[in-house]
């Protein structure tokens, strides 16, 4: 069975409803998971999502923050989710399709603005946040499964428009990159995008802090797909949406893409 998946953090799914619509109307992901949609799950406007073949979601929701989920054109299941460092966010969901692959649906907390747990507790819950992510997929040792999502580390060098300017930046920071290395090594993960395009600069965030973004070009991969080695040779055609980020009123955040011939 061969499907194409697809990460966003579209930044509220109701109020970017038609930019939803409008990615699965001229993409066609089989399955499109969405991070931050700022929901609960029964005000996830699904019919409109319906009507485009997307029959099937699972997902995880709160009023005005977090809130995950996978909505899909392929029959799923609901497969549970977990509060990492338990901070009672929906911030986890996965579900496993009729060929027995289970996908993770993540979105790791942002950390604020300081690189410093000592200073700030939300890089601090972070850093618990992958952590604890370590130490299931070490517990778990997940087979057949892919984990996606907006994971806020752009590891690599390539992986930011400047390497020495963000390295005291949260997001590109030695410690968080490390801990993002461990949860990765934890359950053999594969980074997809970076197993098909393994050069050149790579982004999927813009700010919107940026008079012109294009121009500017000062982004950052924060969002990614990871797939169990016993599947991840089965990965390819990866890429970045970037045009999305122009799109009217875009969520900051771009879609990325991987197919899997499974």
């Amino acid at each position: 069975m061969a499907f194409t998946l697809a990460t966003w953090n579209i930044n509220s799914v109701r109020l970017r409803e038609s930019l939803v619509a409008r990615l699965m109307t001229e993409q066609l992901p089989d399955v499109l998971c969405l991070q931050e949609c700022k929901s609960p799950v029964d005000k996830i406007p699904t019919e409109m999502f319906k009507a485009l073949g997307y029959h099937w979601m699972v997902a995880r929701g709160q009023k005005g923050y977090n809130g995950v989920a996978i909505l899909s054109r392929l029959p799923l299941t609901d497969a549970g989710d977990r509060d990492f460092a338990s901070l009672g966010h929906a911030r986890h969901v996965s579900a496993t399709l009729e060929n027995g692959v289970t996908i993770h649906n993540c979105y790791v907390p942002a950390g604020g603005d300081l690189p410093d747990r000592e200073v700030n507790e939300k890089f601090g819950q972070k850093l618990d946040y992958l952590t604890e992510m370590r130490d299931w997929a070490h517990e778990a040792k997940p087979r057949k499964s892919i984990l996606v999502g907006d994971l806020n580390i752009a590891p690599q060098e390539d992986d930011v428009w400047s390497h020495k300017k963000l390295l005291k930046i949260v997001s590109h920071t030695p410690i968080e990159v490390e801990h993002l290395a461990q949860a990765q090594d934890a359950g053999a993960w594969v980074d997809v995008t970076r197993k098909d395009i393994p050069e050149g600069k790579l982004y999927s965030w813009w700010s919107y802090r940026a008079a012109d973004w294009d121009a500017a070009d000062k982004g950052r991969r924060l969002d990614h797909i990871w797939a169990t080695p016993d599947i991840a040779s089965a990965t390819h055609s990866s890429r970045i949406l970037r045009e999305v980020r122009g799109w009217t009123q875009p969520s900051d955040h771009v879609p990325v893409f991987a197919t899997f011939d499974l």
